[in-house]
């Protein structure tokens, strides 16, 4: 279960700063993680992820890089509890960094369990896929404009020549 619905607004400077203690001051116990991505004034902030539901394991390493990768356990292994969803993140040589991306990943993957179709994750995904169509239409679309210009020119080339 995430944070109520009224905690999970977005909020910036010090609102987000006087929320984060008043949660801390109030759950005693509890630890939730706080993770910042790209502010959209339109779009809720994805559930919270509280760190009693959290499993964290650390294993070796897979992959490019030798004895380095193979020998350090920093890869990180994240379970969310109440969902059963595991993400494991390996992308940097860093612990602290792979457990902030395995925290960043596994909150879009709890996102879209919990909300579907509604999840912020889903929506931003289907928003670059209809600016992708956009993209590709309108360049079919002056590639076409462009050899219909080139038979005109070399029409009217003929007629003069």
């Amino acid at each position: 279960m995430g944070a109520p619905t009224s905690l999970i607004r977005a909020c910036t400077g010090r609102q987000a700063t006087s929320l984060w203690e008043t949660l801390m001051g109030l759950s005693r116990g509890i630890t939730l993680t706080a993770v910042q991505r790209a502010s959209r004034k339109d779009s809720p902030a994805p559930l919270a992820l509280e760190e009693g539901e959290l499993e964290e394991q650390f294993v070796k390493g897979h992959g490019p890089g030798g004895q380095a990768t193979n020998k350090t356990s920093n890869c990180v292994v994240l379970k969310h509890i109440p969902s059963g969803i595991v993400v494991k993140c390996h992308q940097t040589r860093s612990v602290d960094q792979n457990r902030k991306l395995a925290r960043k990943i596994l909150q879009e993957k709890v996102d879209i369990f919990y909300n579907g179709e509604n999840s912020l994750a889903y929506r931003e995904k289907r928003e670059a896929e209809k600016k992708k169509q956009e993209r590709k239409k309108r360049a079919k679309e002056t590639l076409e404009k462009k050899k219909l210009l080139k038979e005109l020119r070399e029409a009217a080339s003929r007629k003069d020549g």
